[in-house]
């Protein structure tokens, strides 16, 4: 089964990078407002939901193709480099994979931002395929996001 993997993905959004940051740091109330589809409720069980040890309960709604339940604990934030990293500490996420932690990065690019975002993983078994489909699900998270604050 081998050991760590890891998974990343870069998406470029038009909008300013501080915009973009404060939007992925207020997920807890922005997400299950602007894509119901996709986040029935973010709950904050412990901490504010954006401190480092914070512990959020997500519920997805019926446009998560492979998770209904995720708990995730923020792991850090730094708000200079505009990083954040959590880990999947409960939830259907952990059915497929020992451990699966991420991060966040935006970085300015012109007048919009580079939004990278990285996950590592440790899989249950050979047979599970690596997390395209979660990637696929920020990377499209993140191009609506962007729509949405465009808009705004």
């Amino acid at each position: 089964m081998g050991g760590p993997l890891t998974l990343d993905a870069e998406v470029e959004v038009k909008s300013p990078a501080d915009k973009f940051w404060v939007s992925v740091r207020d997920s807890t109330k922005l997400f299950p407002k602007i894509f119901p589809d996709q986040y029935k409720n973010i709950e904050v069980l412990e901490g504010d939901g954006k401190a480092p040890g914070s512990v959020r309960l997500f519920t997805y709604g019926e446009g998560s193709p492979l998770v209904k339940v995720s708990k995730e604990k923020i792991d850090g934030v730094d708000e200079a480099d505009k990083v954040v990293t959590y880990s999947v500490i409960d939830g259907d996420l952990l059915k497929y994979y020992k451990n699966f932690n991420g991060s966040i990065k935006v970085i300015p690019k012109g007048d919009g931002s580079l939004v990278k975002w990285s996950c590592g993983f440790e899989k249950a078994s050979d047979e599970i395929p690596d997390p395209h489909v979660i990637k696929d699900f920020a990377i499209q998270n993140f191009k609506e996001l962007d729509e949405f604050i465009l808009k705004a």
